[in-house]
């Protein structure tokens, strides 16, 4: 009988240690160490939670750039412009992060730093906007998730 908690027995009636899996545990690669599955699923957390802030910014800022009268001051036509390159931005990064392996770490990088660099300029563009800040918030909120991303990616 094996008693040792952090040893399991294999299909061959040895007994290995516990943090590794193989196939036949839970459907890991052999050689895919405990630290490294929390490594992975914090990866996809970070990566749903930037591609759901990015989904949320960017019906933030549509909803604020159609409210906006096209023909308005310069500085409404700023908001306006901001908002709908904001949520094409951002609606571009959704669609990148929910790709599954179809694009490599580089391309995810530069997309998700883009994201979070134009969400900074319209959380800035959208601030003295009387209205507008529930859209800087989601904005800021976006950039944030970004950031979070990227700290996974190292």
């Amino acid at each position: 009988m094996n008693r040792h908690p952090d040893r399991r027995r294999t299909r061959t009636g040895r007994t290995r240690a516990g943090p590794t899996f193989d196939r036949r545990d839970r459907g890991y690669p052999r050689g895919v160490t405990t630290t490294s599955q929390k490594e992975l699923f914090r990866f996809l957390e970070d990566r749903f939670a930037c591609a759901q802030a990015c989904t949320e910014c960017a019906r933030a800022c549509a909803t604020r750039a159609s409210l906006v009268d096209p023909g308005g001051p310069e500085n409404q036509e700023l908001v306006r412009r901001k908002g709908i390159m904001c949520a094409e931005v951002c609606d571009a990064t959704c669609r990148v992060l929910s790709e599954q392996n179809q694009v490599d770490e580089a391309a995810i990088r530069i997309q998700v730093e883009w994201c979070r660099q134009m969400c900074l300029e319209s959380a800035q563009a959208f601030d003295g906007h009387s209205g507008a800040e529930e859209t800087a918030e989601a904005c800021r909120a976006c950039a944030r998730a970004c950031t979070e991303f990227l700290a996974t990616l190292n």
